[in-house]
């Protein structure tokens, strides 16, 4: 899968978990946010790195292809999960990337038990999946703002000439 030097960035559930305990047990901060980033944009790119200043780590979960397919319809995704995560893997402000296959990241959530989730701002705090379980443990809920204008469905339309 793609560069060596990236695999260690690409973990399963457990190992992510572990490794979730270790940088806590070092005090550190984990953050964490999820999305299926098919066409990594800039939108994307300043989205995750303002997560990232939110604390330490900065934990991506990526939808599975099927997850994708089930949220934005047919002909979705337009790159595979394993590429998507690796491409997530090779930003600087990524520490760990993990696929999901559920139809929303709540379980995955409440394995890692982050300091902070982040969503993006089409999503109200009080709706964001896994806000309970994380401000329950005291932890933080935060919607970062979209670059205007920019989007995969956006995009799409625009090569397509459907939003022309």
């Amino acid at each position: 899968m793609g560069s060596p030097h990236l695999r260690w960035k690409i973990v399963g559930r457990e190992t992510l978990v572990e490794a979730v305990r270790s940088l806590r047990a070092a005090g550190k901060k984990v953050v964490f946010t999820n999305g299926c980033f098919d066409l990594l944009h800039v939108g994307h790119v300043r989205y995750l790195q303002e997560a990232r200043e939110l604390g330490d780590a900065l934990v991506v979960g990526v939808n599975s292809d099927a997850s994708v397919r089930r949220l934005k319809g047919r002909g979705r995704p337009l790159t595979p999960a394993r590429e998507r995560a690796e491409i997530l893997a090779a930003l600087a402000c990524v520490d760990f990337v993990t696929i999901f296959g559920a139809a929303t990241p709540l379980r995955l959530i409440r394995a890692v038990q982050p300091d902070v989730l982040v969503k993006g701002g089409d999503w109200a705090v009080d709706a964001i999946v896994g806000r309970e379980a994380v401000e329950g443990r005291g932890g933080k809920v935060v919607a970062i703002p979209f670059v205007k204008g920019r989007s995969t469905t956006g995009m799409i339309a625009r090569i397509t000439g459907a939003g022309a």
